[in-house]
């Protein structure tokens, strides 16, 4: 078991390790809210093309610090909308991947964003690209009409 929650880090450090660029300096909970709130407004200002493409622009308005929005649609199909720190998951299912504990990631952000009240915060552990370890990690998600959005931060 030990073994294989190894080989799974090192799996998912070098997933997550594909993104684009990455900050030593750690963002804070109210400013990965802020950035939702932010991107919120984005999205229902432009819409969703070119909010999208502005999530996923890697030197773009939504990625501060360690800190960068991520997105999927509402209809719980689990696909990956927008990821402004690794584009290579945009376009792609996504719902069946798990943290390094084995906790059902995608499924709960959905879960969440999905669900009566539309937002709240997830707790799990993820690598960290900016120091290589796997961390605590929480992030936020809030619905807006048809799309789920979120951001997290590193404990």
């Amino acid at each position: 078991m030990l073994q294989r929650r190894h080989f799974l880090a090192i799996g998912l450090l070098a997933f997550a390790g594909s993104g684009s660029v990455w900050a030593a300096e750690k963002g804070t909970a109210d400013e990965a809210v802020a950035m939702v709130k932010r991107a919120a407004e984005f999205l229902k200002k432009n819409g969703k093309d070119k909010a999208f493409a502005e999530f996923n622009n890697p030197k773009g308005a939504f990625i501060d610090k360690d800190l960068y929005i991520f997105a999927f649609g509402a209809n719980g199909d689990g696909v990956e909308l927008a990821n402004g720190a690794n584009p290579k998951l945009v376009g792609k299912n996504v719902l069946e991947m798990k943290d390094a504990d084995g906790k059902f990631l995608i499924k709960d952000i959905l879960k969440i964003g999905m669900g009566k009240e539309g937002k709240g915060w997830l707790d799990y552990k993820w690598p960290n690209p900016a120091s290589g370890t796997l961390d605590a990690k929480r992030t936020y998600v809030e619905r807006v009409d048809d799309v789920i959005l979120g951001c997290g931060i590193y404990r």
